[in-house]
């Protein structure tokens, strides 16, 4: 038997903004990993609550070699990931984006290791997972959707399959977001992973184990996507267009890092692109042909629909 990989170097990558209220068990969640071999890295958006006494005090106890807090862009969420994500001085063998007010389990950072380490290590690989939900005060909810269908770029053109707060990624995976992700506009940093992984020639591995409890409370910026009521919301975002915008942001993206897309992709990207330039039975025959899909048989329905009235 295979012993596990003990020597590689973490770096968490955790964005604050006024989390007071479940920080610091987030934090003693990090402290509990089965596998120790990690930095903690926080990029605080200007807090004006106890956060920020919240992580010193944490940096105190852990040591200053263990926990480095900086200032954040104070952009937005996502402008503060991807700050992280490109930071030079950040250096470690695997990443993991972290949310504020989650809760990993003990095993979350060894489950992904486990994969990681059997992707060889100039191939950039992306590991992804369920995540339970829990309310304010961290009762179970339920579950995030259990997707079955592969990982794969036609897959993330037209959904993410991998919430943020769940991603681990080896170093090759950061070089290559760090090189194609300079000053472009994305819709999230985890969707945008998702496809320029995928895209690239790299590896996304989706465990079905859910290894984050996904807090669910009025304050958060993004919620699960478990129940039909958020399942509804979702659709009404839909034949509003903000989907399509979302689709014209990230292909933007896309086109400015063509050149380090494999030629597969490429060649899905300009299908997709063409389906969506078409109109009447011609586009939904081209979405057809594009090879484009979601997760579900009622979502990828709801994408053709969608698809047919230019919502896409």
């Amino acid at each position: 038997m295979t012993l596990p990989n003990t020597d590689l170097q973490v770096a968490i990558l955790l964005c604050t903004f006024n989390g007071q209220s479940y920080l610091q068990e987030q934090l003693n969640s990090f402290t509990r990993q089965s596998y120790g071999h990690w930095q903690l890295w926080v990029s605080d958006d200007g807090s004006k609550d106890k956060t920020p006494n919240i992580l010193r005090r944490y940096q105190r106890s852990a040591g200053c070699a263990k926990v480095k807090i900086q200032a954040g862009p104070q952009q937005g969420y996502v402008a503060n990931f991807m700050s992280m994500t490109c930071q030079d001085d950040i250096e470690a063998d695997i990443y993991a984006y972290a949310d504020q007010d989650d809760v990993w389990e003990p095993d979350k950072l060894q489950r992904a290791i486990n994969w990681l380490d059997q992707v060889e290590r100039d191939i950039p690989a992306l590991y992804c997972s369920r995540t339970r939900v829990v309310d304010s005060s961290g009762a179970h909810l339920g579950f995030s959707p259990l997707f079955r269908k592969p990982p794969s770029f036609a897959n993330a053109l037209v959904q993410n399959i991998g919430g943020g707060n769940t991603m681990v990624f080896n170093r090759a995976a950061r070089d290559l977001l760090r090189q194609v992700s300079r000053d472009s506009n994305i819709v999230s940093q985890d969707w945008w992973a998702y496809m320029v992984v995928s895209g690239c020639g790299g590896q996304v591995f989706y465990d079905p184990y859910p290894s984050v409890r996904y807090r669910q409370h009025g304050a958060n910026l993004v919620g699960a996507n478990s129940s039909w009521v958020a399942r509804a919301v979702r659709m009404r975002m839909l034949w509003q267009g903000r989907y399509k915008g979302w689709t014209d942001l990230n292909l933007a993206a896309l086109e400015r890092c063509r050149n380090s897309l494999s030629e597969d992709s490429r060649d899905t990207l300009d299908r997709f692109i063409g389906a969506r330039k078409a109109t009447g039975w011609q586009r939904l025959r081209k979405f057809f042909d594009s090879g484009v899909y979601r997760q579900t048989a009622l979502g990828s329905i709801s994408l053709l629909l969608a698809a047919m009235c230019g919502k896409v």
